[in-house]
């Protein structure tokens, strides 16, 4: 998985992140419903259905290159070859059946006549209207691309579950699919709690800032082709944070708050989930984004994320995404480190996981290391900005210069 240390001892009542994402993942409700949507539309999505496809692609055998198709029967076993010219072929043509004893101008993509078993490149022949000269000894079947290469009538191209890119949707069309079953989107409301939020745009006076949660998450939903309902900024009252969270689970999905999970006098939050619902997760061996809750209202699930900046953009990537992902079908929803080089010591045991925001460069030396983007408080922002990926300070562990250390790119948690 992410990391190699499992123990919390030194944190009581913190469940490592595995185990949080195992409880979670457990109890994700996937969406039923079902649409069919073009293909063009379906970037994002999750199929609903397998997909067979019911061609052979390539549909006939096929020219790899501009050059001429022969059987190899009728070529000397050594030196050059003359054959008379008999036909000629470009792509989208129907070819008629090779004349015995001759060779066909054909082109790449074109359809190899009947007849014909080898295709040999143009730069290795001489010719004129009329006839073509060999000058190599070529080998059966070279040059061809066989029917159904690489796909073949009836085979399934996509399972269900699956999350198309743009080169699915390439593949959907290349087999003729023109609509896809598809989940319906998961809809996901948000909201951010505190009275020192205003939105961006107006004065800030003393003692508020700027609501950058709001478009931190909103940006993670659309990324991860979900619909969102944006609920905005809401006081910091028990009143005004059930009136919220009614209206959220009556019209959406998921819940993901920001905010108003910790123990302060102000964060009403985990209170009024308790109320409306249960909490049944809270605190986790996390680094930012320790105080992370997961329950329900009123039937709705509920993620209620850190309030600090850098903590909720940690914990959507990597504990609401892979839940939300499975609840809207998705099979692959757990990103895969890889193992890059340390260009900085952390000799500290981690006592919570602890996700550094950093940078994946390349060094003289050619190899791919991660340097830490700058300041790693929950508060900062822009190293988030600045990096491309987490680099993982293991739970009990240590990281040593030049060593190798677990990375995430920020491109596997944003799709």
């Amino acid at each position: 998985m992410w990391a190699t240390g499992m123990s919390c001892c030194d944190q009581p009542g913190l469940q490592p992140v595995e185990q949080a994402l195992e409880t979670l993942l457990s109890s994700a409700k996937v969406i039923t419903e079902i649409e069919m949507v073009s293909v063009e539309e379906t970037l994002g999505r999750v199929l609903a259905e397998d997909q067979r496809s019911t061609v052979d692609v390539p549909p006939a055998d096929n020219s790899a290159m501009d050059g001429f198709a022969f059987n190899s029967a009728d070529l000397k076993s050594e030196g050059s070859t003359t054959l008379p010219l008999s036909q000629r072929i470009p792509a989208g043509v129907a070819p008629a059946p090779l004349l015995p004893g001759t060779a066909a101008r054909i082109f790449t993509g074109a359809e190899v006549p009947a007849g014909a078993d080898t295709v040999v490149m143009q730069e290795n022949c001489e010719w004129t209207d009329d006839n073509v000269t060999v000058l190599v000894v070529s080998k059966t079947g070279d040059n061809i691309r066989p029917q159904g290469q690489d796909i073949q009538n009836g085979s399934v191209i996509m399972f269900r579950g699956h999350r198309i890119k743009p080169q699915d949707m390439g593949l959907l069309a290349s087999v003729g699919i023109a609509k896809a079953p598809v989940y319906r989107k998961l809809k996901v409301a948000i909201l951010s709690t505190g009275d020192e939020l205003v939105e961006p745009g107006t004065e800030l006076q003393p003692g508020h800032i700027y609501n950058s949660n709001r478009y931190t998450l909103a940006g993670q939903m659309k990324a991860l082709g979900f619909d969102y309902i944006d609920l905005g900024i809401v006081a910091d009252s028990f009143e005004a944070t059930e009136e919220a969270l009614r209206r959220a689970a009556k019209e959406a999905d998921c819940i993901v708050t920001s905010g108003g999970v910790s123990v302060g006098e102000e964060d009403h939050v985990k209170a009024c989930v308790e109320q409306l619902g249960s909490i049944d997760l809270w605190k986790l061996a996390i680094k930012p984004g320790k105080p992370l809750a997961f329950g329900n209202v009123l039937g709705t699930p509920f993620l209620g994320l850190p309030g600090n900046p850098a903590a909720v953009f940690v914990t959507c990537a990597l504990v609401a995404r892979p839940y939300l992902l499975k609840t809207q079908g998705a099979n692959d929803i757990l990103p895969t480190p890889i193992q890059v080089t340390a260009n900085f010591d952390r000799p500290k045991p981690a006592k919570r996981q602890e996700y550094l925001r950093a940078k994946l460069v390349i060094n003289k030396k050619g190899e791919a290391c991660a340097e830490l983007a700058g300041n790693q408080s929950s508060g900062i922002l822009s190293t988030a900005s600045v990096g491309n990926g987490f680099a993982i300070h293991p739970l009990a562990g240590t990281i040593q210069m030049g060593e190798p250390v677990a990375f995430l790119l920020f491109s596997d948690l944003l799709f």
